[in-house]
């Protein structure tokens, strides 16, 4: 959105909406941060709502606009590009884990699908401060903290939901 778009108020929720209220950006933003799904055929390939290719192209174009992912050539692989959530994206990290949270308790989720939700919710603030520097590292190049690490203890809790030999993508 630019400074000259037009807006159907000023209203911050109206705003916010008007950026991430589509059916995909949060979505998109989700399995960066919580899948560390850093490549488009990553993105693509392992998400669990189907999204289409022509989706997700206009979905990641228009969260680069939007200044909340940056885009590089991976320095792993000169053909792919390596997406990186911003700091206006970290700190989305209270948002969905209260939208999360509210999932939780008033819709049928899956045990294995909302069990990061779960942890970070239990956690509250303080883990949520811990999983927001951690991003910063591996997103934004800010110095490791020394602390257990948070994606690591979401990740060990998703795989532990899952049934005895499932190795399916989290």
């Amino acid at each position: 959105m630019t400074e000259t778009a037009q807006h159907r108020s000023g209203c911050p929720i109206n705003l916010s909406l008007e950026v991430l209220g589509d059916s995909w950006s949060l979505i998109v933003i989700r399995d960066i941060m919580f899948g560390n799904r850093r490549h488009y055929r990553q993105l693509l390939g392992e998400s669990e709502e189907g999204i289409a290719s022509n989706i997700l192209s206009a979905r990641l174009k228009q969260l680069l606009d939007l200044g909340l992912v940056t885009k590089e050539q991976d320095p792993s692989h000169k053909q792919r590009q390596l997406y990186s959530l911003t700091e206006r994206a970290i700190q989305l990290v209270p948002v969905l884990v209260q939208l999360g949270a509210w999932g939780r308790k008033f819709l049928p989720v899956s045990p294995e699908l909302s069990i990061r939700s779960k942890v970070l919710e239990d956690g509250g603030p303080q883990l949520w401060e811990r999983f927001m520097s951690e991003l910063r590292t591996m997103h934004l190049g800010a110095p490791p903290q020394e602390h257990p690490s948070v994606f690591e203890e979401l990740e060990h809790a998703y795989r532990a939901t899952l049934a005895p030999g499932d190795s399916s993508p989290g």
